[in-house]
């Protein structure tokens, strides 16, 4: 028992202990197996972005305090985005704001949109933080489960409207979604937006990897009949240009929401990622062939692992975005994602993530392991050859 008679960690927090990602990335350096666990890519994004960081550090741009909202390049730059990819239209001054990546912007969306009690509803499996950003901000996370139908992941409406009571406050929304790679349809979301307007619903998009998709369409939530003004959208650089280690996000939404959520992220890092703010500002304007080219990377990354996958004996969930594939397995006679993955390293050397951490009820996830394959080509080969010692 800790001094005063009281455990030190804050009750909210009690059930969050060191990450899943922590654990295995460290199995993965104690056994020297392939990493497929944690989401980061093996090799950096662009040149000429790398070197526009650069630029501003030797310029001496961003090496002090950049503005609280974030420079006016970058703001100017995420407008510009927002309506070059999805013709929605925001001001740079009042409706864009720069944040430590997207996990910060969740952070501080949540606890400027919630007070104690309140219901947010979150597809599961989720991403860990949205989880532990809920308890910090004293809400309640009530899960709506994605299941398995076919070769993906979908979500049951009827469901999402049941979760809805009279303290949801509002609903945490992934798409592309991590860690199914399900992208939602235009009727799917046109569906999320008549319940959202007509229970009055704030709602929070994480939408990262908007740009990584394959053979789908990413529809930004905002874009549907009255959702504009109740939307709070969160995307960042990591994902798209593969510098995850910049932590730059970013938000847009109305200037009200805007000024919400930049009250409580003002008291976090206040601002972050000063000369690496100028560099996301010229990467957001690439070419298209830029994002052409990335996505036709990682689909034939995609395709290289899941076949690699198959042969292993999985059964493999295409992913339709995001660069993580689901795979169920129960094949291989096991059941147990915790213990599959903890072993997995010593049996042939590749290091995933159970799927069951991501779940509030950790018994519907756990026959399925996430893989990462925004790696390069070479190391998803060797993984693969790794991985057929399981078919055996």
């Amino acid at each position: 028992m800790a001094p005063m008679g009281r455990p030190l960690l804050n009750r909210r927090l009690a059930e969050f202990g060191t990450t899943i990602f922590a654990e295995m990335s460290a199995l993965a350096v104690e056994t020297g197996s392939i990493n497929l666990g944690q989401g980061f890519p093996d090799s950096d994004g662009p040149e000429e972005v790398r070197e526009a960081a650069v630029r501003a550090l030797r310029d001496g741009r961003g090496n002090q305090y950049p503005p609280g909202p974030g420079i006016p390049e970058l703001r100017t730059a995420v407008a510009e985005h927002q309506r070059r990819w999805y013709g929605l239209s925001y001001d740079p001054d009042r409706e864009v704001l720069v944040t430590a990546g997207a996990t910060e912007a969740i952070a501080a969306s949540l606890l400027a949109l919630l007070e104690p009690g309140d219901e947010v509803i979150a597809l599961e499996p989720y991403y860990d933080s949205y989880a532990a950003c809920i308890a910090m901000a004293g809400g309640s996370r009530v899960p709506v489960t994605l299941r398995p139908d076919g070769d993906a992941f979908r979500l049951d409406l009827d469901e999402l409207r049941a979760a809805v009571t009279d303290r949801t406050r509002l609903i945490l929304l992934n798409t592309p979604h991590n860690p199914t790679g399900t992208v939602l349809t235009r009727e799917e979301l046109a569906a999320v937006a008549e319940l959202a307007t007509e229970r009055d619903l704030l709602v929070v998009t994480d939408e990262v990897y908007e740009h990584l998709v394959f053979g789908a369409e990413h529809t930004p939530l905002a874009s549907f009949p009255g959702m504009r003004e109740r939307t709070v959208t969160i995307s960042s650089a990591g994902k798209t240009f593969s510098f995850t280690g910049w932590k730059v996000g970013w938000v847009t939404g109305s200037a009200e929401l805007v000024a919400a959520v930049r009250s409580a992220k003002q008291f976090l890092t206040y601002v972050s990622s000063g000369p690496f703010q100028y560099a996301v500002a010229e990467a957001l304007r690439l070419s298209d062939s830029y994002f052409h080219t990335i996505r036709a990377d990682l689909l034939a990354k995609r395709d290289l692992l899941a076949g690699g996958l198959a042969d292993a004996g999985f059964t493999v969930f295409r992913p339709s975005g995001t660069y993580f594939i689901t795979t169920d397995i129960r094949p291989l006679g096991e059941t147990d994602g915790f213990a599959f993955c903890r072993a997995l390293p010593e049996r042939c050397g590749v290091v995933a993530i159970p799927n069951a951490v991501f779940y509030d009820h950790q018994d519907q996830g756990a026959p399925f392991v996430r893989f990462a394959f925004c790696k390069r080509e070479s190391v998803l080969e060797e993984a693969a050859t790794r991985l057929k010692s399981l078919a055996g």
